[in-house]
């Protein structure tokens, strides 16, 4: 395996120049669930296709998450084109899963992954044909196309609140906690309720932390993990095709049946509908068992944080605390500013303009999977958009192999009528 890779890695490197425009494969920039399906996809179609990772493995990012995490879409709604999540995995998949299953899809397509390989800028080539892409250790390759796939959780974003920098605290972000361990007997505060910090919490009490307090800015909409063995992912990918004032009275009628009001424990319902709050961006939290700890006290919502003090930490009501550890479920940045912020192709939030088999003006063949946060599941958009994304650059590459044996018989047809004239 190791001699593959180094192989792989040989070709990935070969100057810009050497390669001829007909035989640029596709590249990939990323090696997690979107750019390993897409990647499967348009080999399915014949395309070549280099998966560009700059850790050493595949699934990266999975393994870097919290040991108790489980997949809140089911298994079967998760698979990636061609291989099935096996059922020995459960129908909730664990994170360790995750990383098995990964592996054993680039391992079943027999995908072309280099690692150890990061892509710092992309340029159009000189020729306007492709794309030149500068990479770690001087790489210049060439490409056909390019799919983005770097993911929606990329760069951790931690606020800059007044007075982090002298909190005597400690302070880190969610991506660096992996379990409860250290924190048994500890005062903590979790920053966030998405899912993430709602978890997170729920792990920190059930691993014996002495207070876990949840600071809330805006109050989430919870809904039930499964109820009655209907998932509710099910429900968010039918809410995809009712109008948004449907959904978001039908969401509040099912909240108030299967949620109890928490008002009184410091967290109401919300004000704004769920799929309303979807469109901005932010997701319902599945119930992984906060609804039960917040209930019980386990868990405390307090106001979201305005700034830090030496050792306290003051909160938005005016009141302030004084956790043994802060943990910032705060969010990532998407980080494509660097790689691509020059090209045009990023709105006023860094987020892609166009996704999927869709293009931006003036970046032909330059794709994107995996910058959303659908309810319908992330695993399974990306799945669906890793064959529309193949579909768009395998029709993109046959109309210019048209072209292309156009132009040779134009040229063909000049030349014989030169040549018959002399």
């Amino acid at each position: 395996m190791a001699d593959s890779t180094t192989s792989r890695a040989r070709r990935a490197e070969r100057p810009a120049t050497r390669r001829p425009a007909d035989d640029r494969p596709v590249y990939v920039i990323g090696g997690g669930p979107g750019g390993l399906a897409t990647a499967a996809a348009l080999r399915a179609r014949g395309v070549r296709a280099v998966v560009l990772e700059k850790s050493d493995r595949v699934g990266d990012s999975w393994r870097a998450h919290y040991d108790r995490l489980r997949l809140h879409t089911t298994r079967r709604l998760s698979g990636l084109p061609g291989l099935a999540i096996p059922r020995s995995f459960g129908r909730w998949v664990a994170r360790d899963d995750v990383v098995r299953y990964l592996e054993k899809y680039a391992e079943h397509h027999g995908l072309e992954v280099v690692t150890g390989v990061e892509v710092s800028r992309l340029e159009r080539t000189a020729d306007d044909a492709g794309w030149l892409l500068r990479a770690t250790g001087g790489r210049e390759l060439t490409g056909s196309a390019v799919v983005i796939a770097t993911g929606h959780n990329h760069t951790p974003r931690l606020p800059d609140w007044p007075g982090r920098e002298a909190y005597t605290g400690d302070l880190l972000h969610a991506s660096a906690y992996r379990n409860p361990a250290p924190y048994a007997g500890k005062d903590v505060l979790v920053v966030g309720v998405g899912n993430t910090g709602a978890e997170i919490a729920v792990d920190l009490v059930e691993g014996g932390a002495a207070r876990v307090r949840l600071a809330v800015r805006t109050a989430p909409h919870i809904v039930r993990r499964s109820t009655a063995g209907w998932p509710a992912q099910r429900s968010g990918i039918l809410c995809r095709r009712l109008p948004l004032p449907v959904v978001d009275r039908l969401a509040r009628v099912v909240a108030r049946v299967s949620v109890p009001d928490l008002s009184a424990r410091g967290l109401p319902r919300p004000r704004t509908g769920l799929y309303s709050r979807v469109r901005q961006g932010a997701i319902p939290v599945q119930d992984v068992g906060l609804i039960d700890a917040v209930r019980a006290g386990r868990v405390e919502p307090v106001a979201a944080v305005e700034s830090f003090e030496q050792d306290k930490v003051v909160l938005a009501d005016g009141s302030r605390v004084g956790p043994d550890a802060v943990i910032a479920a705060t969010g990532y940045h998407r980080a494509l500013e660097p790689l691509l912020g020059h090209l045009g192709v990023l709105d006023d939030r860094g987020r892609p303009r166009a996704h999927g088999p869709r293009t931006a003006p003036g970046a032909p063949d330059l794709y994107f999977t995996g910058f959303t946060n659908p309810i319908s599941g992330m695993l399974r958009e990306l799945a669906r958009d890793a064959g529309r994304i193949a579909g768009a650059v395998a029709k993109a590459q046959a109309r210019a192999q048209a072209r292309a044996q156009a132009q040779a018989r134009a040229k063909a047809r000049a030349q014989a009528r030169a040549e018959a004239r002399g």
